[in-house]
């Protein structure tokens, strides 16, 4: 998928090291007792169900760090991040010495799979919402640590990403509403601490909640756990004035009549904190 940016190692690196001394930091007491060839040998990846790829990069990253002698040149992919994959296809094959594949697949895997699994769900969704229907966007429910690169993978598998930090947007929730006495009055001391040019998203938890944060001014309502019924309902009421976000109990069994309504984005917690890892093996000849 040509319009992917990579992740930056900046962003994942330390998760690397981590998960290896977390894995090896004391030795691989198989492997080091092993009489293994310092020769490369030959390995594949497989995926063994139909996936969207993603995490190619961190992928290999694992095996650059575990071993200095290892180079990008040694793995030869047949798909890119955002590429659908068939079940039992090879996804690359790889010339690495023994020990080092030995130690390094199962973290290279457990990165692997997992971001996959994001992009895979993600695409699900994307597909049902229809390509007229409206965006496909995360959330911050994200696993600690590994936010850039889920993140990462839904765009990956098509979706979008909502803000990756409380310091990347204005959004007003609930527990905000109540504290700062209402969507007036938090507004108004949103507006005039964050400027005129952050734009200022508000949660509605009901058809009082639309009005207000319309009369207020904001630029983008989220209609949180709304039966399709009432979002269609608050949809008419908010009439492309502003932005519509859902969010909350949308799935996938529900996802198309929600698609429907009108909504320019729907958000969907799911697809990073829930998705499932994608069964992946690698195999030497």
């Amino acid at each position: 998928m040509s319009n992917l940016t990579p992740p930056q190692p900046g962003t994942y690196e330390d998760l690397i090291v981590y998960a290896l001394a977390e894995d090896i930091s004391w030795g691989d007491i198989t492997t080091d007792n092993l009489d293994l060839p310092a020769e490369p040998v030959k390995a594949e990846l497989i995926t063994r169900e139909d996936c969207i790829l993603a995490g190619w990069s961190v992928f290999v990253r694992v095996f650059l760090l575990i071993d200095e002698s290892v180079m990008v040149d040694d793995f030869k992919p047949q798909y890119d991040d955002g590429d659908e994959v068939p079940k039992n296809e090879v996804i690359a094959s790889m010339f690495l010495p023994p020990a080092t594949l030995l130690k390094g697949e199962r973290v290279a895997l457990n990165f692997l799979t997992h971001m996959s699994g994001v992009a895979t769900m993600t695409n699900r969704f994307v597909k049902m919402a229809g390509p007229e229907g409206p965006s496909i966007s995360d959330t911050r429910k994200t696993l600690p640590g590994l936010r850039a690169l889920q993140k990462y993978a839904v765009k990956a598998g098509g979706g979008m990403n909502h803000r990756l930090s409380l310091s990347h947007a204005v959004m007003i929730k609930n527990n905000h509403i109540a504290l700062a006495g209402g969507i007036t009055n938090a507004v108004k001391q949103v507006k005039r601490g964050a400027g005129h040019t952050v734009k200022i998203e508000v949660e509605a938890s009901d058809f009082e909640d639309v009005k207000e944060a319309l009369a207020a001014g904001v630029d983008v309502i989220m209609l949180d756990n709304f039966s399709v019924e009432d979002a269609a309902k608050a949809i008419k009421i908010i009439d492309r004035h502003v932005m519509v976000e859902l969010s909350g109990g949308i799935n996938e069994k529900n996802i198309s009549q929600f698609a429907l309504v009108g909504a320019d984005v729907i958000s969907i917690g799911a697809l990073t904190h829930s998705a499932k890892a994608i069964d992946m093996a690698i195999h030497t000849a």
